[in-house]
């Protein structure tokens, strides 16, 4: 496992922690000098709870969702978002009064696509995505274009981690930024200076998590 692990509390909600391990990583867009190990925010229902009932706090009751699209597996954190943003008031405009918790495939050809059972719960709706991490902002510009191409209307953008506030117009609500670990960096992988000092990769990391090298 990856060893010299910080953590870090939410400002808001301080039940919130996150790991922070500084180093070498690539991921399939970029290479960072930090990992954030989210892996207990996504999958221990505790942690998920807390997370879901902060992003909901930061949507507006006339925001309608209709529809939550979960990326990164973040389908827990999804589930409870749906029944927070319901408590606060958050309307649905669908018939049943409930909101859509769902995840699209990624084909062999790197593509988003949602298939024609779940098209239904896209189409004309008002969508939020959900995302573990947001860095170069290319996963979101192409969630965001799998959206719209589906027919269905961006409500909102949330990542547990966003090292941008906007994207397309749209702004990135988070539970932590750049603030939280300041020292951040991405890179392209053809000119990141880490590889050109000769620092070695310490993982490949993506969505699922880590693999030490």
């Amino acid at each position: 496992m990856i060893q010299n692990a910080t953590t870090i509390s939410n400002h808001i909600n301080g039940k919130i922690k996150m790991s922070v391990v500084q180093g070498h990583f690539a991921t399939s867009h970029s290479h960072i000098n930090h990992y954030f190990d989210m892996t207990m925010l996504k999958i221990r229902q505790n942690d998920a709870k807390e997370v879901a009932k902060t992003i909901a706090k930061q949507y507006s009751y006339s925001t309608i969702v209709d529809t939550i699209v979960c990326m990164d597996g973040c389908e827990v954190i999804g589930a409870f978002l749906a029944e927070a943003l319901k408590q606060n008031g958050i309307m649905s405009m669908n018939k049943h009064e409930s909101i859509y918790v769902v995840t699209p495939e990624i084909d062999s050809s790197n593509q988003i696509i949602f298939r024609d059972n779940t098209k239904g719960a896209i189409y004309n709706k008002h969508v939020l995505l959900l995302l573990a991490s947001a860095t170069t902002g290319k996963t979101v510009s192409s969630a965001l274009d799998c959206i719209k191409y589906y027919g269905g209307h961006v409500a909102g953008i949330s990542a547990l981690f966003s090292a941008v506030d906007e994207i397309e117009g749209q702004e990135v609500h988070s539970i932590f930024n750049n603030d939280d670990v300041p020292e951040y960096e991405t890179y392209a992988a053809h000119d990141c200076p880490l590889c050109k000092q000769g620092v070695k990769v310490d993982a490949i990391v993506n969505s699922y998590g880590y693999s030490v090298l």
